[in-house]
Protein backbone atom coordinates (compact mmCIF):
# COMPACT_ATOMS: atom_id res chain seq x y z
CA UNK A 1 0.00 0.00 0.00
CA UNK A 2 1.26 3.56 -0.83
CA UNK A 3 0.76 4.86 2.76
CA UNK A 4 0.78 8.71 1.53
CA UNK A 5 -1.69 7.88 -1.55
CA UNK A 6 -4.44 6.67 1.16
CA UNK A 7 -4.20 9.31 3.48
CA UNK A 8 -4.15 11.75 0.73
CA UNK A 9 -7.88 10.13 -0.60
CA UNK A 10 -9.46 11.74 2.29
CA UNK A 11 -10.81 8.51 3.31
CA UNK A 12 -9.87 9.10 6.96
CA UNK A 13 -11.59 12.57 7.05
CA UNK A 14 -14.81 10.56 5.66
CA UNK A 15 -14.18 7.82 8.49
CA UNK A 16 -13.87 10.22 11.22
CA UNK A 17 -17.18 11.97 10.18
CA UNK A 18 -18.81 8.66 9.58
CA UNK A 19 -19.35 9.24 5.78
CA UNK A 20 -18.17 5.47 4.58
CA UNK A 21 -19.90 2.41 3.69
CA UNK A 22 -19.47 -0.64 5.60
CA UNK A 23 -16.79 -2.12 3.70
CA UNK A 24 -15.07 0.99 3.64
CA UNK A 25 -14.69 1.04 7.15
CA UNK A 26 -13.40 -2.34 7.38
CA UNK A 27 -11.40 -1.50 5.14
CA UNK A 28 -10.00 1.70 7.08
CA UNK A 29 -9.96 -0.43 10.29
CA UNK A 30 -7.71 -3.25 8.69
CA UNK A 31 -5.47 -0.69 7.22
CA UNK A 32 -5.37 1.05 11.08
CA UNK A 33 -4.20 -2.37 12.20
CA UNK A 34 -1.44 -2.65 9.96
CA UNK A 35 -0.02 0.54 9.48
CA UNK A 36 1.11 3.03 12.78
CA UNK A 37 1.70 5.82 9.77
CA UNK A 38 -2.18 5.66 9.21
CA UNK A 39 -3.16 5.32 12.69
CA UNK A 40 -1.12 8.71 13.67
CA UNK A 41 -2.83 10.65 11.11
CA UNK A 42 -6.64 9.55 11.90
CA UNK A 43 -5.71 10.75 15.38
CA UNK A 44 -4.55 13.80 13.66
CA UNK A 45 -7.86 14.24 12.03
CA UNK A 46 -10.43 13.25 15.16
CA UNK A 47 -8.30 15.47 17.04
CA UNK A 48 -9.04 18.73 14.83
CA UNK A 49 -12.27 17.58 14.66
CA UNK A 50 -12.94 17.34 18.55
CA UNK A 51 -11.32 21.17 18.70
CA UNK A 52 -14.31 22.25 16.15
CA UNK A 53 -16.99 20.72 17.46
CA UNK A 54 -15.99 21.91 21.21
CA UNK A 55 -15.63 25.21 20.15
CA UNK A 56 -18.64 25.88 18.00
CA UNK A 57 -21.07 23.73 20.98
CA UNK A 58 -24.15 25.34 22.82
CA UNK A 59 -24.91 24.51 25.97
CA UNK A 60 -28.99 23.48 26.13
CA UNK A 61 -31.03 24.97 28.69
CA UNK A 62 -31.67 22.27 31.58
CA UNK A 63 -35.32 21.66 30.57
CA UNK A 64 -34.63 20.46 27.06
CA UNK A 65 -31.64 17.88 28.98
CA UNK A 66 -34.27 16.39 31.13
CA UNK A 67 -36.62 16.48 28.07
CA UNK A 68 -34.39 14.49 25.82
CA UNK A 69 -33.32 11.88 28.49
CA UNK A 70 -37.07 11.52 29.03
CA UNK A 71 -38.04 10.88 25.28
CA UNK A 72 -34.47 8.24 25.21
CA UNK A 73 -36.04 6.23 27.96
CA UNK A 74 -39.98 5.97 26.21
CA UNK A 75 -38.57 5.82 22.61
CA UNK A 76 -37.53 2.89 20.27
CA UNK A 77 -33.68 3.05 19.18
CA UNK A 78 -34.56 3.19 15.13
CA UNK A 79 -31.29 3.67 12.47
CA UNK A 80 -31.76 5.44 9.80
CA UNK A 81 -29.27 4.47 6.90
CA UNK A 82 -28.51 6.24 3.67
CA UNK A 83 -27.33 4.23 0.69
CA UNK A 84 -23.95 5.43 -0.79
CA UNK A 85 -23.29 2.73 -3.26
CA UNK A 86 -23.27 4.30 -6.35
CA UNK A 87 -21.81 7.55 -5.49
CA UNK A 88 -18.37 8.27 -6.62
CA UNK A 89 -15.33 8.13 -4.24
CA UNK A 90 -14.31 11.37 -5.45
CA UNK A 91 -17.04 13.12 -4.55
CA UNK A 92 -17.71 10.84 -0.91
CA UNK A 93 -14.23 12.09 -0.03
CA UNK A 94 -15.20 16.16 -1.12
CA UNK A 95 -18.16 15.85 0.43
CA UNK A 96 -16.40 15.18 3.85
CA UNK A 97 -13.53 17.70 3.07
CA UNK A 98 -16.42 20.29 2.63
CA UNK A 99 -17.98 19.30 6.00
CA UNK A 100 -14.66 20.13 7.61
CA UNK A 101 -14.33 23.55 5.99
CA UNK A 102 -17.72 24.27 7.53
CA UNK A 103 -16.96 23.40 10.79
CA UNK A 104 -13.62 25.23 10.60
CA UNK A 105 -15.71 27.81 9.60
CA UNK A 106 -17.90 27.99 12.16
CA UNK A 107 -14.70 27.47 15.06
CA UNK A 108 -12.70 30.58 13.73
CA UNK A 109 -15.79 32.80 14.04
CA UNK A 110 -16.09 31.87 17.17
CA UNK A 111 -12.34 31.81 18.47
CA UNK A 112 -12.14 35.71 17.16
CA UNK A 113 -15.21 36.78 19.59
CA UNK A 114 -13.02 35.62 22.51
CA UNK A 115 -9.92 37.11 21.38
CA UNK A 116 -10.88 40.52 23.15
CA UNK A 117 -11.27 39.01 26.97
CA UNK A 118 -8.58 36.24 26.82
CA UNK A 119 -5.57 36.60 28.77
CA UNK A 120 -1.40 36.72 27.61
CA UNK A 121 -1.51 32.72 28.01
CA UNK A 122 -4.95 32.46 26.53
CA UNK A 123 -4.25 34.84 23.76
CA UNK A 124 -1.04 32.76 22.59
CA UNK A 125 -2.31 29.42 23.08
CA UNK A 126 -5.67 30.32 20.68
CA UNK A 127 -3.43 31.93 18.18
CA UNK A 128 -1.18 29.09 18.00
CA UNK A 129 -4.04 26.57 17.96
CA UNK A 130 -5.50 28.92 14.86
CA UNK A 131 -2.47 28.53 12.82
CA UNK A 132 -2.74 25.18 12.99
CA UNK A 133 -6.31 25.11 11.93
CA UNK A 134 -5.17 27.04 9.37
CA UNK A 135 -3.00 24.79 8.06
CA UNK A 136 -5.63 21.80 7.91
CA UNK A 137 -8.24 24.46 6.53
CA UNK A 138 -5.58 25.02 3.54
CA UNK A 139 -4.56 21.18 3.25
CA UNK A 140 -8.60 20.21 3.22
CA UNK A 141 -9.14 23.28 0.30
CA UNK A 142 -5.74 22.07 -1.63
CA UNK A 143 -7.43 18.77 -1.46
CA UNK A 144 -10.38 19.79 -2.82
CA UNK A 145 -8.73 21.65 -5.66
CA UNK A 146 -7.00 18.72 -6.51
CA UNK A 147 -9.72 16.42 -7.17
CA UNK A 148 -11.87 18.84 -8.73
CA UNK A 149 -9.54 19.50 -11.17
CA UNK A 150 -8.33 15.38 -11.33
CA UNK A 151 -12.30 15.30 -12.49
CA UNK A 152 -12.50 17.65 -15.11
CA UNK A 153 -9.71 16.00 -16.85
CA UNK A 154 -11.10 12.75 -16.29
CA UNK A 155 -14.89 13.86 -17.66
CA UNK A 156 -13.52 16.14 -20.15
CA UNK A 157 -14.15 14.65 -24.04
CA UNK A 158 -11.29 16.84 -25.27
CA UNK A 159 -8.98 14.49 -23.43
CA UNK A 160 -8.67 10.91 -24.65
CA UNK A 161 -7.71 8.11 -22.17
CA UNK A 162 -4.91 5.89 -23.10
CA UNK A 163 -5.06 2.62 -21.11
CA UNK A 164 -1.62 0.76 -20.29
CA UNK A 165 -1.42 -2.41 -19.33
CA UNK A 166 1.43 -4.64 -18.15
CA UNK A 167 4.25 -6.27 -19.74
CA UNK A 168 5.93 -9.87 -19.21
CA UNK A 169 7.86 -7.95 -16.40
CA UNK A 170 4.76 -6.69 -14.45
CA UNK A 171 1.33 -8.49 -15.53
CA UNK A 172 -0.47 -7.08 -13.08
CA UNK A 173 1.02 -3.52 -13.60
CA UNK A 174 -1.77 -1.22 -14.95
CA UNK A 175 -1.66 2.67 -15.67
CA UNK A 176 -3.38 5.13 -17.76
CA UNK A 177 -2.50 8.50 -19.92
CA UNK A 178 -5.58 11.51 -20.22
CA UNK A 179 -3.99 13.46 -23.31
CA UNK A 180 -5.57 16.69 -25.11
CA UNK A 181 -3.98 15.65 -28.55
CA UNK A 182 -5.71 19.68 -29.14
CA UNK A 183 -3.20 21.34 -26.20
CA UNK A 184 -0.78 18.21 -26.21
CA UNK A 185 -1.37 18.29 -22.24
CA UNK A 186 -0.52 14.77 -20.62
CA UNK A 187 -1.83 13.85 -17.22
CA UNK A 188 -0.66 10.49 -15.94
CA UNK A 189 -3.00 8.14 -13.40
CA UNK A 190 -1.59 4.92 -11.69
CA UNK A 191 -3.53 2.22 -10.81
CA UNK A 192 -0.64 -0.83 -9.93
CA UNK A 193 2.92 -0.46 -9.99
CA UNK A 194 5.58 -2.04 -8.37
CA UNK A 195 8.11 -0.40 -6.15
CA UNK A 196 11.34 0.33 -7.16
CA UNK A 197 14.70 1.48 -5.94
CA UNK A 198 15.84 4.98 -5.20
CA UNK A 199 18.31 5.29 -7.53
CA UNK A 200 15.51 5.07 -9.93
CA UNK A 201 12.60 6.39 -11.62
CA UNK A 202 10.04 5.45 -13.87
CA UNK A 203 9.39 7.50 -17.12
CA UNK A 204 6.66 7.98 -19.64
CA UNK A 205 7.39 7.68 -23.26
CA UNK A 206 5.13 8.63 -26.05
CA UNK A 207 5.39 6.83 -29.29
CA UNK A 208 5.65 9.79 -32.40
CA UNK A 209 6.28 9.45 -35.73
CA UNK A 210 7.77 5.45 -34.84
CA UNK A 211 10.42 7.03 -32.13
CA UNK A 212 9.90 7.12 -28.22
CA UNK A 213 9.46 10.58 -27.05
CA UNK A 214 10.42 11.90 -23.13
CA UNK A 215 7.13 13.00 -21.70
CA UNK A 216 8.55 13.26 -17.73
CA UNK A 217 9.64 10.82 -14.53
CA UNK A 218 8.01 10.17 -12.12
CA UNK A 219 8.09 8.69 -8.30
CA UNK A 220 4.52 6.83 -6.27
CA UNK A 221 4.19 9.38 -4.47
CA UNK A 222 1.33 11.12 -5.78
CA UNK A 223 -2.51 10.90 -5.38
CA UNK A 224 -4.93 11.53 -8.46
CA UNK A 225 -3.24 13.15 -11.65
CA UNK A 226 0.06 14.17 -12.17
CA UNK A 227 0.57 16.82 -15.00
CA UNK A 228 3.39 15.12 -17.89
CA UNK A 229 5.49 16.97 -20.68
CA UNK A 230 3.35 18.18 -23.00
CA UNK A 231 3.01 15.51 -26.39
CA UNK A 232 2.03 16.02 -29.94
CA UNK A 233 1.11 13.24 -32.12
CA UNK A 234 0.97 10.47 -30.05
CA UNK A 235 0.23 6.84 -31.08
CA UNK A 236 0.95 5.06 -27.87
CA UNK A 237 2.28 5.63 -23.95
CA UNK A 238 4.55 3.26 -22.09
CA UNK A 239 6.40 3.39 -18.84
CA UNK A 240 9.89 2.34 -18.30
CA UNK A 241 12.45 1.88 -15.27
CA UNK A 242 15.42 4.17 -15.65
CA UNK A 243 18.12 5.84 -13.50
CA UNK A 244 16.89 8.64 -11.52
CA UNK A 245 16.22 11.53 -13.77
CA UNK A 246 15.59 9.68 -17.06
CA UNK A 247 17.52 9.44 -20.03
CA UNK A 248 17.41 10.05 -24.19
CA UNK A 249 16.26 6.79 -24.83
CA UNK A 250 14.33 4.01 -23.05
CA UNK A 251 15.77 0.69 -21.58
CA UNK A 252 13.34 -1.21 -23.44
CA UNK A 253 13.95 -4.46 -21.38
CA UNK A 254 12.65 -2.77 -18.37
CA UNK A 255 8.96 -1.45 -19.94
CA UNK A 256 6.29 -1.99 -17.32
CA UNK A 257 3.33 -0.59 -19.12
CA UNK A 258 1.96 0.33 -22.72
CA UNK A 259 -1.17 1.27 -24.65
CA UNK A 260 -2.28 2.55 -27.91
CA UNK A 261 -4.43 5.64 -28.28
CA UNK A 262 -7.71 4.99 -29.67
CA UNK A 263 -8.22 6.37 -33.13
CA UNK A 264 -11.77 6.99 -34.15
CA UNK A 265 -13.05 5.00 -37.58
CA UNK A 266 -13.67 6.86 -40.15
Amino acid sequence: MNIQEYISSGILESYALGEVTEAERASVEQALKKYPEIREELQKVEETLEIVASATAIQPAAHVKEKIMSTIKTAKPEAKIISLTGEQPFWKYATAASIAIALFSSYMAFQYRQLWKADSTELAQIKSENQRMAEDYNVVNQKLDKIQGDLSVMESIAFTKVVMKGTANDTNALASVYWNSSTQEVFLSIQQLKAISKDNQFQLWAIVNGKPVDAGVFDLNFAGLQKMKNINGAVAFAVTIEPRGGKENPTMETMQVIGSVATNPS
